[in-house]
């Protein structure tokens, strides 16, 4: 392919941005690495061709008219290092950053709203397989914004039902993670709200297996939700794992509900997101939707190809509704630049049009002794995701409920954890056994 044609020029697969009507268009940002003595000015334009009108070889029907209307088009090619006068002699691989523009009369359906899986299809397809490339961001017009749910509750949502304004909020994830049965969850459900847990969620490994139904799991986790309000005066959330094959996730929903249950999870990348999203535009579903993050690192975590984590984990999952999003954190177990962490965050919160902002979880091995980082880094408008971390308290899973409690206090009262903890035992027991390293293998 000649680096560019001059010639029908609206019909080629390459412009730029200050020629476009951007609201037009969707854009994909990719960072790409080639040989040598490839030209990523080329390979770009192939990249359009491929992922909109054409193949390899230019057809018949593929007119100028078509590719005016539908050709995708690379609108940025940025080489890093930018070389100008020279290529050195000595280099072994070219990486560039790249901006392609999909006109988004492709992705829509005859609804108007953005077809998920055709968005993929073109935007990380067949592309996927060639070579190292990486989807980093997207970009879409305000009118399909606008057909996007977004969370339905939100940060302020769940805040409201709660009836915390400001305190960081507390999740509890029942351990073990599967194998149990409706009443041992019950059980653990009650000691843990009666430390203080704003939130008891199912582990993503537990559904609805005949070991521990729905109707059981819920009916016994509200009963000891309910007990633990009447003595501590607290609303507690309970995420149930809805997550089932399609269209059986809505039973699920529909049992959740008419049992007395007040929140959902789900798996939302082995769901769907057209899934969740289906959830979130269903009138008749009153809940928030829990998002976890399982199978994420299979899109995300090899640094030269897949998609960024700030789309698996954040504007993703909050444009299809989910209300909170469970979030690798760089204090536990979980491998993560805390940069990306960061960023990850930024996606979910950051004011958009009519878009609710989602509330960011940290996760994976979280213990009381890092609640001070998360506060530090994210402030207070997060929920802080914990299992292990409580039911593993020496004095059990109350009293480790209560040592995050304590710690989230002196968080919000600038108090180091270690000097709060020398006149709350809990707390004490909690970084005795912990201290404030990262956890995991």
């Amino acid at each position: 392919m000649p680096l560019a044609h001059f010639e029908d020029i609206l019909t080629q697969p390459w412009g730029i941005k200050e020629g476009l009507e951007l609201e037009d268009y969707v854009i994909g940002t990719f960072f790409t690495r080639l040989g040598k003595k490839q030209s990523g000015l080329a390979m770009g334009q192939f990249a359009g061709v491929e992922q909109s009108t054409g193949t390899w070889i230019r057809v018949p029907a593929e007119t100028a008219e078509v590719r005016k209307n539908h050709i995708a088009k690379l609108i940025g090619c940025h080489e890093l290092p930018n070389w100008e006068y020279e290529l050195p002699k000595t280099i072994e691989y070219r990486d560039y950053v790249m901006q392609i523009a999909w006109p988004k009369i492709n992705l829509v359906n005859t609804e108007g709203k953005l077809n998920f899986a055709l968005l993929f299809t073109a935007l990380i397809g067949n592309i996927s397989m060639g070579g190292k490339i990486k989807l980093l961001d997207m970009w879409f017009p305000k009118d399909i914004l606008a057909t996007m749910p977004g969370p339905r509750f939100g940060i302020e949502g769940v805040r409201k039902y709660l009836g915390v304004e400001k305190r960081p909020l507390l999740n509890n994830m029942i351990k073990p993670c599967t194998g149990h049965t409706a009443e041992v969850a019950g059980e653990l459900a009650y000691k843990v709200a009666l430390g203080g847990v704003d939130v008891v969620k199912d582990d993503e490994l537990i559904a609805d297996q005949k070991f521990n139904t729905l109707e059981d799991r819920v009916t016994k986790v509200m009963e000891g939700l309910d007990k633990a309000k009447e003595e501590t005066g607290e609303k507690t959330i309970y995420m149930v794992n809805v997550t089932d094959n399609t269209p059986r996730i809505f039973r699920n929903i529909d049992v959740v509900q008419k049992h007395g249950g007040n929140g959902m999870l789900i798996n939302y990348l082995p769901q769907g997101l057209t899934a969740v999203q289906q959830v979130a535009e269903d009138p008749s579903v009153k809940l928030p939707i829990q998002g976890h993050m399982d199978f994420s690192g299979v899109w995300y975590e090899d640094p030269f190809t897949g998609v960024t984590s700030k789309l698996t984990l954040g504007k993703l999952p909050r444009l299809v509704g989910c209300d909170i999003i469970v979030l690798p954190a760089p204090y536990g177990k979980a491998p993560v630049v805390p940069e990306r962490f960061i960023q990850n965050v930024m996606e979910c919160v950051y004011p958009l049009p009519h878009i609710k902002p989602m509330m960011p979880m940290p996760s994976g091995g979280i213990t009381p002794g890092m609640v001070e980082y998360a506060t530090r880094d994210l402030g207070f408008n997060i929920m802080l995701g914990a299992g292990g971390g409580i039911h593993s308290h020496q004095d059990g899973p109350t009293a480790g409920a209560i040592a995050f409690r304590q710690a989230i206090t002196a968080a919000m009262e600038g108090i180091p954890v270690k000097t709060y903890a020398k006149d709350h035992k809990e707390l004490g027991i909690s970084l005795g056994m912990w201290g404030q390293k990262k956890t995991g293998m």
